[in-house]
């Protein structure tokens, strides 16, 4: 699938299950009908068995960088990982979100959005690097704050962090937001 085909199919206002652990991930394959999956653990030992697993349950994999061990937070890493068939990551360092994307794979900026500083800031790196979309952290931001950071970089926002029912899901959406990537697995269906 293409970059921006998976990106339209992540902003359909689904809850995209991010995944902390193997009893989780396995969850996941088996038991949603979700097509994409955070990878929020794990290590370069153990990504090319969690790749082949979502591949042959027919799902896409996203992986948090920043949460990945034993590969570098570099160029080199984001080729390796995009040669290895990883469809997308998501990471705090906007920078390597070019990288990606000239890998073919989806690059989403993760920003955390404590004060108006941090939504500014979010807004100049977004404009800067051109991810694919931006989430923000905790998904339970205001509407003004998701409107700005839309006007401001014309990207789709994610939202994660802090949903824990799904009522919490329906009020991110209202707010703006376009998908919640969540954790929480009594919301993935």
């Amino acid at each position: 699938m293409q970059p921006k085909n998976l990106l339209k199919l992540l902003c359909a206002g689904a809850v995209i299950p991010a995944v902390r652990n193997i009893e989780d991930f396995k969850y996941a394959l088996e038991k949603t009908a979700a097509p994409t999956l955070i990878l929020l653990f794990g290590d370069i030992l153990i990504l090319p068995s969690l790749l082949a697993q979502a591949q042959s349950h027919k799902k896409r994999l996203l992986v948090h960088l920043d949460l990945l061990d034993g590969i570098g937070k570099d160029e080199a890493g984001i080729r390796y990982l995009a040669r290895m068939g990883v469809n997308g990551l998501i990471t705090t360092k906007a920078y390597l979100c070019k990288v990606a994307q000239e890998e073919g794979m989806i690059a989403i900026q993760r920003l955390f959005l404590m004060d108006s500083e941090a939504l500014r800031t979010g807004i100049n790196l977004a404009k800067k690097y051109k991810p694919d979309a931006v989430e923000v952290l905790p998904a339970a931001v205001p509407a003004s704050a998701i409107e700005q950071l839309k006007a401001g970089t014309g990207l789709p926002v994610l939202g994660g962090g802090l949903v824990h029912t799904r009522e919490d899901v329906e009020s991110a959406i209202k707010n703006g937001i376009c998908a919640i990537s969540a954790s929480q697995t009594s919301l993935w269906n």
